[in-house]
């Protein structure tokens, strides 16, 4: 399966009364790109993607597939499929004939389905499942079936909406490699929603992160993590230490001056810095040209592969740091005084 196609949102409204859902909401998706939509809920994520399928009319602007408006289309003429976040499989229906129906529908002749039906259901690991009912099924080889019902016609747009918010953590984590494997194969344009900051991070070539119906930051899932526009961004993609350098006592004042120097635009007179709590460093890992302070361990979690510590500064401010949890790693104890660094090139300075 080759088929894919180029995606654009232009100026796209959306209003229920009073209520604006999307504002003047553009995007552009490249043809075979993976692209997530990601936010909170009323965030416009899901808006959107509807939008793009046909279940929602736009109040204004107009979306594209391969330079071709779709906005009038129905969802069945936009040549789109969907896996939706209940599976939304036919009971009534075997295995084969819920990943046949697209096909039913397209007047493909009974040989063509077959094969192609075999195809999907071997890109899933089900074959020998046909005859199944979707009772019979466990939650995993339920949105496999789904997911085969979608791209069995070869769509060259693929949307999923959350589609892996109904299966427990360890199917869920197992599911995301799978996704990106039917992607490397299908080669198709996938447009994705959810909520989940780890199901974007680990499978998507970008992803607008979207709040009050807006795309606030599309970038690489480690560009949004590294280099995060706004404190909404940083808050939100992983976790994020806030701090004030003009707080931070250290020998090294050149080191801040430098800082603002390259960051004048953002800072403008502030001194707010974004760290993650992994690029904290604690006790005799801190090294000799760390921007460093002193914090009292307020509490400590040890997680298995990290321990996560919430650290109080002199000034009350509260930090989260995570360590890994390497044999032999040294433990430090609530109530304990521990000298706290990091680079500046780790801290990210972000506009007031």
């Amino acid at each position: 399966m080759t088929n894919k196609a180029a995606v654009r949102f232009s100026n796209v409204s959306k209003t229920y009364g009073a209520t604006t859902v999307l504002s003047d909401f553009n995007l552009d998706i490249k043809a075979g790109e993976f692209v997530t939509l990601l936010g909170p809920s009323g965030s416009g994520k899901t808006t959107a993607l509807n939008a793009l399928a046909g279940f929602v009319e736009g109040t204004g602007g107009d979306i594209t597939i391969d330079n071709r408006s779709v906005s009038q289309l129905a969802p069945e003429d936009r040549g789109i499929g969907m896996v939706f976040q209940g599976y939304s499989l036919f009971p009534h229906m075997s295995v084969f004939d819920n990943v046949a129906f697209p096909l039913k529908l397209r007047k493909v002749s009974r040989l063509e389905i077959s094969k192609r039906v075999e195809r999907a259901l071997a890109m899933v690991r089900l074959e020998g499942y046909a005859k199944r009912m979707p009772k019979e099924l466990s939650g995993g080889q339920r949105q496999r079936v789904a997911f085969a019902r979608a791209v069995v016609f070869e769509p060259p747009v693929l949307l999923m909406d959350e589609p892996l918010s109904a299966l427990d953590l360890k199917l869920r984590e197992a599911m995301r490699l799978e996704i990106k494997q039917y992607h490397t194969q299908l080669g198709c344009t996938i447009v994705f929603v959810t909520h989940d900051q780890g199901e974007a991070l680990s499978m998507s070539d970008r992803i607008a992160v979207m709040g009050n119906g807006r795309i606030m930051q599309i970038d690489t899932p480690r560009k949004l993590y590294d280099a995060p526009n706004s404190r909404y961004i940083a808050e939100f993609i992983g976790q994020a230490n806030f701090v004030d350098l003009n707080l931070i006592e250290t020998d090294e004042p050149r080191c801040k001056d430098s800082f603002r120097a390259r960051n004048s635009a953002k800072l403008d007179g502030g001194s707010l810095v974004s760290i993650r709590p992994e690029r904290l460093r604690l006790g005799n890992t801190v090294q000799q040209t760390d921007i460093q302070f002193m914090c009292t361990v307020d509490q400590v979690l040890f997680l298995g592969e990290t321990t996560e510590y919430s650290l109080i500064t002199a000034n009350g401010q509260t930090l989260t740091v995570r360590t890994p949890g390497s044999i032999g790693a040294i433990d430090h104890e609530r109530g304990e005084l521990v000298n706290v660094g990091f680079k500046l090139s780790d801290a990210v300075a972000l506009e007031q």
